[in-house]
């Protein structure tokens, strides 16, 4: 029996191998991980109480380092390739061997939960954990299920953590000394050599990624909405194209920041809570999600803090550009509490544009929705990663290329019959640049960038005219409620036309060299709508 808040030694950890451990403590309530975390030295108290912690070097995902046991299950399933790579059962059973033998007289937290807010299509999902601040970014991620569930609870997975067991490359074969290894016989995943947090939470996602398709259910990298009427619009996006800023809208309501399932009569949110990017975040932009980073419970990766008085410098991106806080969704005023709501009646696609050419929206037809989202196109700038020097193209396949075990198409094909059979309207959105590209243009207000979804949502957009983009395809509207006329055609903001036009161009050759790849995968109508670089 599960006994919450107890420290129970070795109870249901048998089946991973575990055997003469410390203590295990089971899903603790938030103040006594703190106590646990603070008396282990994990981390310190922020300005406000939020828990902060360095992850060392590794500040983000490690998508290099992860790899799939290729057995009879993913043989045949698995789209391998440079995202998924694939281990051999033996070479992973004796790395997990070695792992389970780190883990010996060590303590260890244990936390039961629920991935998918429908009941329907939940997994669950046992994270085991070597900190208490990751069993705590655990409890804030996922959905906690009641005690009478707790009582019986039986995972369908679990995510062994133990980022302080460093793998071998030579003795192990793995790129480094850290490894995300995904094993769908055994049902488990096995994390070590990152202290970065968002392993969990995207391995997790992975896992769905690959089951849920088998029942007709699209898993998206994805946040979503509902508006006044019941609408509800997803939002598709990288990392650091507003996919969290724009679904956190005071207008609408909030089912999700980041992973959500489309089924036939259903969208419904994976997770519990929210892991927002937080560097040079603002109050008065963006007071919602700045408050989360002043509350007990929320996890804060990164952030730089004062060690005298706790206060915090979001701001200072010393440890790296991709600061997180990490929190329950319900820190969000106006959440959706059951996490699930009704098939879509928008998509937005963010793209953070960072040559300054794409329109900072327009809509999409259902063949070129297809198209975008196997390209999942954005811009890394300068500054946001070591050895980026100068504006890059990213082209990330269905948005959460990393996540993605089986092939792209498969995604692409299920949103484009989701999106013909429920008349489910497209809007790619840019939330980069305009006026030039990085460094000469500037950023996308957001205040117009919320102007111009909130009009797209409430169907305003729908009833205005609008021109073919000559680059690109997609209609472009003439005129929004609150936007200058000068900002919706990209060309018109830029000093330069004739820089604008070679710009465009080049864009516009990435996107068709990178599609190359998926053209013998898709039919007729989505190779017509393909960019084609004008000459």
């Amino acid at each position: 029996m599960t006994q919450a808040g107890f420290v129970v030694p070795k109870l249901g950890l048998g089946t991973l191998g575990l055997k003469n451990l410390g203590n295990v403590y089971w899903n603790l309530s938030v103040p006594t991980l703190y106590e646990e975390a603070i008396r282990r030295g994990e981390g310190q108290l922020g300005d406000g109480g939020a828990f902060v912690v360095r992850t060392g070097v590794h500040t983000g995902r490690s998508p290099n380092d992860k790899f799939f046991v290729e057995d009879s299950i993913t043989g045949g399933s698995v789209d391998w390739g440079k995202t998924n790579k694939p281990i051999s059962p033996e070479r992973y059973r004796a790395l997990y061997n070695r792992l389970i033998g780190y883990a010996q007289r060590r303590d260890l937290f244990a936390r039961d939960c629920w991935a998918g807010a429908d009941p329907a299509h939940r997994i669950g999902v046992r994270v085991v954990t070597e900190t208490a601040w990751h069993n705590m970014f655990a409890r804030n991620m996922f959905l906690r299920p009641n005690k009478e569930e707790l009582e019986g609870f039986r995972p369908d997975f679990t995510i062994l953590n133990l980022p302080g067991f460093q793998a071998d490359p030579a003795l192990d074969g793995t790129a480094s000394d850290c490894a995300i290894l995904v094993n769908f016989t055994d049902r488990v995943v096995a994390i070590c050599g990152t202290w970065y947090a968002g392993e969990i939470k995207k391995s997790v996602f992975t896992i769905l990624n690959y089951l849920l398709p088998e029942k007709n259910i699209l898993p998206m990298h994805a946040s979503a909405n509902i508006g006044p009427k019941g609408d509800v619009a997803v939002f598709f996006g990288l990392s650091g194209t507003g996919k969290t800023t724009l679904s956190a809208d005071p207008s609408r309501t909030l089912i999700g920041d980041d992973e959500h399932g489309w089924a036939e009569d259903s969208l419904f949110n994976f997770e519990g809570g929210c892991y927002a990017k937080v560097i040079k975040l603002s109050r008065e932009a963006e007071p919602e999600i700045y408050a989360t980073t002043e509350r007990f419970g929320t996890v804060l990766e990164n952030v730089v803090v004062d060690p005298s008085t706790g206060g915090l410098d979001l701001d200072d991106g010393r440890y790296t550009e991709n600061t997180r806080a990490c929190y329950p969704i319900d820190f969000i005023p106006n959440t959706l509490a059951s996490g699930i709501a009704a098939t879509p009646t928008n998509i937005v696609m963010l793209t953070a544009d960072a040559f300054g050419v794409l329109p900072p929206i327009s809509q999409l037809s259902p063949e070129q929705a297809m198209y975008h989202f196997l390209s999942g196109y954005t811009a890394r700038v300068a500054g946001t990663e070591k050895g980026v020097t100068e504006p890059q193209a990213t082209f990330s396949t269905c948005f959460g290329a990393p996540f993605m075990p089986r092939h792209p198409t498969v995604y692409a094909k299920m949103l484009g019959e989701k999106m013909a059979r429920q008349n489910v309207k497209c809007w790619l959105v840019n939330t980069g640049w305009s006026g030039g590209g990085y460094g000469v243009g500037q950023r996308t207000s957001i205040r117009h960038t919320r102007a111009m979804v909130r009009a797209a949502l409430d169907g305003t957009l729908a009833s205005v005219a609008s021109s073919t983009d000559p680059h690109f395809g997609m209609q472009v509207p003439s005129a929004c409620p609150n936007v200058p006329s000068n900002v919706l055609n990209p060309k018109d903001s830029w000093t330069d036309k004739k820089a604008y036009e070679t710009a465009a161009r080049d864009v516009a050759q990435r996107f068709e060299k990178n599609f190359r790849q998926f053209e013998g995968h898709v039919d007729s109508t989505v190779k017509k709508a393909a960019i084609r670089a004008a000459a």
